[in-house]
């Protein structure tokens, strides 16, 4: 099972222009459904004057949640070419959204494509990635006399402290790589029994 995945941690912009078409593109880190339409609707407003705002994102770990919009452009033309430099780039949790400021000269569907997949690349390539990993938070209450032998299970494991509480019972909630819960959660029930 994969418990990493790729994200940008820096905001990106790039540009690119075709026969007095103007395409502005901006990349961000986004976690939430909320996040996404937040950006965008600031974008709405920024370039209000702007014939199209184009966008894709892509969230979740495992990119479970996509969506590519053409805003007006013909279908496929706008949306589909960001998404693809987002998919090509192996990254997820990134709304790219690309602003067109129209030049007066159609470019084609052809041209439409490059040019919004052009703006994104741009975009992508001025972004500082990294790699996160995906955790899953074990809750594990014990006798105050296990402290040493969990604290000593915990440092073993790398697992962080997320929250502690020490009264006559224990309760602490560890978070760890989700390839490592399972072990982690085995060890601190076979403790239990020794």
């Amino acid at each position: 099972m994969e418990d990493s995945y790729k994200t940008i941690k820096s905001d990106g912009e790039g540009f690119y222009s075709e026969k007095r078409s103007k395409f502005l593109a901006f990349a961000h880190h986004v976690e939430s459904l909320d996040d996404v339409k937040e950006i965008i609707d600031g974008y709405r407003k920024k370039y209000y004057d702007a014939r199209h705002c184009c966008y894709a994102y892509v969230l979740g770990p495992e990119g479970e949640t996509f969506r590519a919009n053409d805003d007006g452009e013909p279908s496929s033309t706008a949306g589909k070419p960001i998404l693809g430099q987002i998919l090509s780039n192996e990254l997820t949790d990134i709304l790219v959204c690309v602003v067109r400021y129209y030049g007066g000269v159609n470019l084609g569907t052809g041209g439409l494509i490059v040019a919004y997949r052009t703006a994104a690349a741009d975009a992508i390539a001025h972004c500082e990635t990294e790699i996160r990993l995906v955790e899953e938070q074990i809750k594990y209450q014990f006798a105050y006399p296990m402290m040493n032998a969990v604290m000593k299970l915990v440092k073993n494991t790398e697992a962080r402290i997320v929250s502690q509480n020490f009264n006559n019972t224990c309760e602490i909630v560890l978070s760890i790589r989700k390839s490592q819960a399972e072990e982690l959660r085995n060890r601190l029930n076979h403790l239990s029994f020794e």
